[in-house]
């Protein structure tokens, strides 16, 4: 088997999060323009075309050039077409290609949702700790050679030695003498996006670890699936419901509504008795929102639901920071 990458699930996550972004802002744009098309006389250029042509750019960008950089460059234009492409799905899982068939927008969810999964199995099977000896060395040496022409800058020339540290006193020595010979380069200077993206993860960290925001989540973790299944109820008796087309997804939401509500109002009961578990089952009814729910939400609000699932994904950042402050306290 082929050696595996230690950086391959960054790679993903930059496909996944560049394929999310290109739909979003398609989905803007088309709905900003009035949804104009590309093309005349009989013919339209539809963009999935793009995406395919994009798709082949990522793949041929690594096929092409060496290096950690133009794995990550065809990871972003691969990841724009993918979005590109699967933004059409309407068009082609219907009879009359519609681009607005509701679930649609179920589809494109359940595809990322599935590929974010992906990123986690990845990482979890290529981290340094589970990479064999013979694999680290193999990545060391992929950064040190790819980086012969352009040079390497301190941090990665002790990221490597890390990498091979363990694999043996000769790996070690023909590592280290090979570094010897690659030329150091100073660190580019800091992007505006890069000084963005560490505050927010500095500001996300922050607020996972303050202890009074963790109340007002379970609170809201409570009332809200209560809240959507009352809801679904009054607009049954009221004869609200006999205006909704997507039936289907309506009972999905309801369905998952109930079991998160079972699911938190158990974690709450259990709050004073055990935490762990408590924030366990928690945890437990987001995710199950977020992989089951959100489906039909998607369904049903189209990419309304887009608001919703990023609330569920700070709410899981925060209670799983809790969880994971009480399992630490119970092991002490």
């Amino acid at each position: 088997m082929p050696p595996r990458a230690i950086g391959a699930a960054s790679h993903l996550q930059a496909f996944v999060l560049s394929g999310v972004v290109t739909v979003l802002a398609v989905r803007a744009y088309l709905q900003a323009a009035d949804y104009p098309q590309l093309g005349g006389g009989g013919l339209h250029i539809a963009h999935v075309l793009w995406g395919g042509l994009l798709l082949a750019v990522g793949l041929g960008i690594p096929l092409v050039f060496l290096g950690d950089g133009s794995r990550t460059a065809g990871a972003v234009v691969g990841g724009v077409g993918f979005g590109l492409f699967i933004d059409e799905v309407g068009k082609f899982v219907t009879a009359r290609t519609d681009y607005f068939y509701a679930p649609a927008a179920a589809i494109i969810y359940v595809a990322f949702a599935l590929l974010v999964l992906l990123v986690q199995a990845v990482r979890g099977r290529t981290g340094r700790s589970r990479l064999t000896p013979a694999e680290r060395t193999a990545n060391a040496l992929d950064v040190v050679l790819s980086a012969l022409p352009g040079g390497l800058t301190d941090r990665r020339r002790a990221a490597v030695l890390r990498l091979v540290q363990g694999t043996g006193p000769a790996t070690e020595a023909a590592l280290a003498q090979l570094l010897d010979v690659v030329p150091r380069r100073e660190p580019p200077p800091v992007r505006f996006w890069q000084r963005g993206a560490e505050r927010a993860r500095r500001l996300g960290a922050w607020a996972a670890g303050r202890r009074w925001l963790v109340w007002p989540v379970v609170v809201y973790l409570v009332v809200e699936p209560l809240v959507t299944v009352v809801a679904v109820l009054v607009d049954g008796v009221t004869g609200e419901l006999d205006q909704e087309r997507e039936w289907g997804a309506v009972l999905g939401v309801s369905a998952t509504a109930l079991v998160t509500a079972v699911l938190s109002l158990w974690a709450a009961w259990l709050l004073r008795r055990n935490r762990t578990e408590a924030f366990r089952l928690f945890k437990l009814a987001l995710l199950v929102d977020l992989l089951f729910g959100q489906v039909f939400n998607f369904t049903v609000n189209q990419f309304g639901a887009v608001f919703t699932v990023a609330l569920d994904l700070a709410l899981l950042g925060v209670v799983t920071a809790e969880h994971r402050r009480l399992r630490r306290a119970a092991d002490r």
